[in-house]
């Protein structure tokens, strides 16, 4: 069996390790002409990691990310409201991991071109379409840099092309932009002190009038005394309609985040300083996509943001997508045939992933945060003064619902044979 697997991000890399593991040949396209570590912090969930350790990756990870100890919530004073441990602090065996995107997209593709061969990624190269036959799929592929096209043949194609992916705009024609919820969000990575106990994700104030997250995400910064900070500022604007196409990757600009932080001033982090030390700013609109009815058709298939893009509520799209990739090969390696195997993989992932991508807008966080902003605008001593225990409790249900995995502390139910490099 060969796997074509178009978009080399952190599902389709983490795609091609898995096949490779299963003793599936995979191979990735990717338009972009180079890969390079850009972007900003995210987060690995334990479910995530424990199959990234699996795929034989805990060193590297744990060379490069930060574990996470907790989530906490403020108010835009930094008073405490609610908190709760992260991975292990949570009771997980495996770790939850701060990390930046783009180290661990360079982590992912060494793995691959090491394991899978140095060809095993092809960069520059665009996939403008594809038909679905009984034998297989034809494959057209555009070289950016000349414009040529050629075909290619493989059992099976994966679209993991991201928000704007061509695979399913292929299986579902017609379905438009990206839906946009009317929250704005400018990114940045700030070497600065640490905060707190550098393994901690903060998140301050609320969308309604200002919301600002932040965590470390650098083990070599961690040992070094200092914290490469990842920053996120949030903004809900008048719920016009989305002019611009989200791109992550879209520069933003001082001028435009600075003002709604500018008076902040918290004891235990600087955050207008935060924003002012970043070397970028990217500017993104939070926006996603309904779930689909279907992922697969034929021998074609979605993975990560292709098939379930979702708010960054949960921090958990990234890690879905690692999920997908290690049940797509689960299922391939044990099927009948290829469509069979990518039929199987729709079943177990697409509904539980919808329900996640729903369970994102849902998130009571905000409203919470700004009860407490309503009633304590200068702040407080005790959050018992400001809301109630019942109150506090949908912020912990909320996170339960688009993080926790139940199953979490078994051993991966997708794991097949390895061939991994001794």
């Amino acid at each position: 069996m060969r796997v074509l697997i178009a978009g080399a991000g952190i599902g389709g890399l983490s795609a091609a390790l898995a096949l490779h593991a299963a003793g599936i040949d995979a191979e990735v396209v990717e338009s972009a002409r180079e890969l390079r570590p850009l972007g900003v912090g995210i987060n690995l969930l334990p479910h995530a990691v424990r199959e990234l350790i699996g795929l034989g990756l805990g060193d590297d990870l744990a060379r490069t990310a930060l574990p996470a100890e907790s989530l906490v919530h403020f108010d835009r004073h930094g008073n405490r409201v609610w908190g709760e441990g992260r991975g292990r602090a949570l009771g997980y065996r495996w770790p939850q991991y701060f990390v930046h995107r783009g180290e661990l997209q360079m982590l992912l593709v060494a793995a691959v071109r090491e394991r899978l061969g140095a060809g095993a990624v092809r960069t520059g190269t665009a996939l403008s379409g594809f038909t679905d036959g009984a034998d297989g799929v034809t494959v057209r592929l555009r070289d950016q840099a000349t414009g040529a096209e050629t075909t290619e043949t493989a059992d099976v194609l994966v679209g993991a092309d991201g928000l704007h992916s061509a695979v399913r705009r292929a299986l579902h024609p017609g379905e438009g932009a990206p839906l946009w919820n009317g929250v704005r969000l400018w990114r940045g990575v700030t070497e600065a002190d640490p905060f707190l106990d550098n393994a901690t994700m903060a998140v301050l104030g609320n969308k309604y009038q200002a919301k600002f997250i932040c965590y470390p995400i650098s083990k070599e910064a961690g040992d070094r005394g200092r914290a490469l900070v990842n920053w996120l500022g949030e903004i809900q604007l008048p719920h016009d309609e989305l002019t611009e196409v989200a791109d992550w990757n879209r520069e933003g600009a001082l001028a435009d985040v600075l003002p709604h932080f500018a008076d902040w001033k918290v004891p235990w982090i600087d955050v207008p300083g935060l924003i002012r030390g970043a070397a970028e700013i990217l500017e993104y609109p939070m926006v996603d996509r309904d779930p689909l009815p279907f992922w697969t058709r034929g021998n074609v298939t979605l993975l990560g943001d292709a098939a379930h893009p979702m708010y960054p509520l949960g921090s958990n799209g990234g890690s879905q997508a690692v999920l997908d990739a290690r049940v797509l090969a689960f299922e391939l390696a044990r099927a009948t045939s290829p469509a069979a195997g990518l039929a199987a993989y729709d079943a177990a992932r697409r509904e539980p992933v919808n329900k996640i991508v729903l369970g994102n807008r849902a998130n009571p966080g905000d409203a919470i945060l700004n009860t407490v902003a309503e009633r304590a605008p200068e702040g407080f001593d005790r959050v018992e003064d400001v809301l109630t225990p019942a109150e506090l409790a949908p912020l912990g249900g909320g996170y339960r619902q688009i993080t926790h995995t139940d199953d979490l502390n078994g051993d991966s139910p997708w794991a097949v044979p390895a061939r991994l490099p001794r």
